[in-house]
């Protein structure tokens, strides 16, 4: 378990895949992060949810380049 939660290829991988989907017209995670930074208004918890869903492959991504370079 330690090995895949480490493995930043993987990560890199996923995040591309399933942290930016859908592509079209833009990635959904650059919607969520303009709405965001806009102000946030209007963003129910469904939306929290899904810039955290769509968020936590990077997050991991992060977190094993970290210890990547740590080492």
């Amino acid at each position: 378990m330690k090995i895949t939660l480490n493995n930043w290829k993987l990560w890199l991988i996923v995040s591309l895949t399933l942290g930016l989907a859908p592509f079209v017209p833009e990635p959904h995670i650059v919607g969520k992060l303009r709405w965001l930074m806009g102000g946030a208004v209007g963003m129910h918890a469904i939306d929290w949810f899904d810039l955290l869903q769509h968020g936590f492959p990077f997050i991991l991504l992060l977190r094993a380049l970290i210890i990547k370079l740590r080492k």
